[in-house]
């Protein structure tokens, strides 16, 4: 099981992989615990010039699960709270199957 801390340093990883490609500096911007994990909000920081905080294509929120440490990527073009719930349905349709699967494995109907 994935602790915060091991999740976040997963996100970082991932973002430092964008780094390179960016003038702006790059960090997590919020962090939401769900009933799975949790999601990471990231993006560009202000690096001390005015104006609004500079604006990244393709920054969708990474999601990690804690039993798996699976990290996903979302879109920026779906809804956040859709995405979420697919991985949720996902989850339970995962959860069924080895259910039915050990069923089976005992023989029981």
């Amino acid at each position: 099981m994935m602790t915060e801390e091991e999740a976040r340093r997963l996100v970082l990883a991932e973002i430092d992989d964008v780094r390179g490609d960016v003038e702006y500096d790059l960090q997590i911007l919020r962090t939401e615990a769900l009933p799975f994990g949790w999601i990471f909000y990231w993006g560009a920081v202000r690096d001390g010039r005015s104006g609004p905080r500079p604006r990244l294509g393709g920054n969708g929120p990474f999601l990690v699960d804690r039993e798996n440490g699976c990290l996903i990527r979302t879109a920026t073009s779906v809804p956040v709270a859709r995405q979420i719930a697919d991985y949720e349905r996902r989850l339970r349709r995962e959860a069924h199957a080895r259910n039915a699967a050990a069923k089976r494995d005992a023989g029981q109907p």
